[in-house]
């Protein structure tokens, strides 16, 4: 046995290529994935759209499990700091923009989404070095109730009953609310110093 002081894992010992870090690598690549089951055939084949929803599945369940263990086993590094919220807004950019290009989506909805995400992410970034960012309630739900939403539209919808589609539109105008009140409150408190995370 070492007879050295053991010290907690911090930073720089936790290493780029750790569990938390491997799985935000894996959500990048699970994007092209997701867009070639999206797009394959004329983007309609009830198939590849279901393979496409699992993509997208597995890759949002990535994202809750990459933010676990960073935060609970100290696997937090500033590559997972930088490459998470670009991965989850390449995935969320991904499956909004290929699904406008096919028709299955309004294109004002995902300009509403993406500019709020874009505009977010930069200025999460721009008050960093203000400290901490504390996780917000309204952020967690609106990442869940956008997940939910966007995966109901990759589903292949035009073959079901009309009433999920129905259920479809609820369920994303209820994330486009979240979406905007959750931006403006992130704005407000990072003006006041503070923030809500994203």
């Amino acid at each position: 046995m070492s007879g050295q002081p053991q010290t907690p894992p911090t930073e720089s010992q936790a290493g780029v290529a750790n569990l938390a870090n491997l799985l935000t690598a894996l959500r990048l690549v699970l994007v092209p994935v997701f867009l070639l089951f999206l797009f394959a055939g004329d983007g309609h084949q009830t198939g590849s759209r279901v393979t496409a929803f699992i993509v997208f599945a597995v890759a949002v369940i990535t994202d809750r499990l990459d933010g676990e263990l960073a935060r609970n086993y100290n696997m937090v590094t500033e590559f997972g700091k930088l490459a998470d919220p670009i991965a989850d807004k390449m995935l969320i950019g991904a499956a909004l923009i290929g699904l406008s290009m096919l028709g299955d989506l309004p294109w004002w909805v995902t300009v509403v989404i993406l500019v709020r995400e874009i505009g977010v992410t930069v200025l999460r970034f721009a008050v960093l070095s203000r400290g901490v960012i504390p996780a917000s309630r309204g952020g967690k739900l609106k990442t869940l109730v956008q997940a939910v939403a966007i995966g109901l539209f990759i589903l292949p919808l035009q073959s079901w009953p009309s009433q999920w589609m129905t259920v479809a539109w609820w369920v994303m105008g209820a994330a486009i609310a979240l979406t905007v009140i959750t931006g403006l409150d992130y704005v407000v408190s990072a003006a006041r110093g503070t923030g809500a995370d994203n």
